[in-house]
C-alpha cells in the first residue's frame, strides 16, 4: 500500500466518523482533485481524445493482419533472482494499464486476441506500433524528465552510506587535518 492511498483511507475513515464534518462538503474537492490528477495523469502517459477515438477504430482484423517483427532483441530481461522476462518499459506499462481502463474496446480485443491468436507481448508490440504516431512526443517527454530527475539526484545526492560511516569518515577527515593546523612551536 502506498503512503497516498493509506493517506486517503485515514482521511475517509476521520470524515465517516466525526459527526460535525459533513462528508458531502469533504468529498467535493476530493471528487476534483481525483478528477484533476486523472486528467494529469492521462496527459503525462499520452491518453488524449484522438488516442481514444482511434484506439476505439481499431478491429481484430487490424491486430492480425500486422506485420510483426520478430525481433528478440526487443525483448528485455531482468537477471534478478526470477529472471523476469520484461516486455515494456514502465511507461508504456503505466500507459497500458491506463488504456485498458479508459478505452473498453481495447480491452475486448485483448480479450479476444489473447492467448487464442496472439500471445501478449506480441499484442502489446504491435498496438505500441500502431499508436506510435500518438504517443512517441509523450513518451519522450517522460524519458525527459525522468533523465532530468536522475540527474538532479545526481547533483545534490549524498554519498549512499549509513549515518555511523558518514560520521566516520568525517571523523577521520577531521583527525588528518589536526595535524596540519597545529602551530609548530606549541609542541
Amino acid at each position: 500500500m502506498d503512503f497516498s492511498s493509506w493517506i486517503r483511507k485515514a482521511l475517509l475513515k476521520k470524515n465517516k466518523s466525526d459527526p460535525s464534518n459533513p462528508s458531502s462538503s469533504q468529498t467535493e474537492p476530493n471528487l476534483k482533485q481525483r478528477k484533476i490528477k486523472e486528467i494529469e495523469e492521462e496527459e503525462e502517459l499520452g491518453v488524449t481524445d484522438e488516442l481514444k477515438d482511434f484506439v476505439k477504430s481499431l478491429t481484430v482484423e487490424t491486430f492480425k493482419n500486422c506485420p510483426l517483427q520478430q525481433d528478440d532483441n526487443q525483448v528485455k530481461t531482468l537477471n534478478g533472482p526470477d529472471n523476469v522476462q520484461k516486455d515494456l518499459s514502465e511507461w508504456e506499462e503505466r500507459h497500458a494499464v491506463l488504456v485498458l481502463t479508459k478505452v473498453k474496446e481495447i480491452s475486448l480485443l485483448r480479450y479476444v486476441l489473447c492467448p487464442r491468436h496472439l500471445k501478449d507481448r506480441q499484442f502489446w508490440q504491435i498496438y505500441f506500433m500502431l499508436v506510435k504516431n500518438y504517443v512517441s512526443p509523450f513518451e519522450l517527454r517522460a524519458i525527459r524528465k525522468a533523465k532530468l530527475r536522475r540527474m538532479a539526484m545526481d547533483d545534490g545526492k549524498p554519498v549512499e552510506s549509513p549515518a555511523y560511516e558518514v560520521e566516520m569518515a568525517e571523523g577521520k577527515q577531521s583527525s588528518r587535518s589536526l595535524p596540519l593546523e597545529r602551530d609548530p612551536d606549541s609542541v
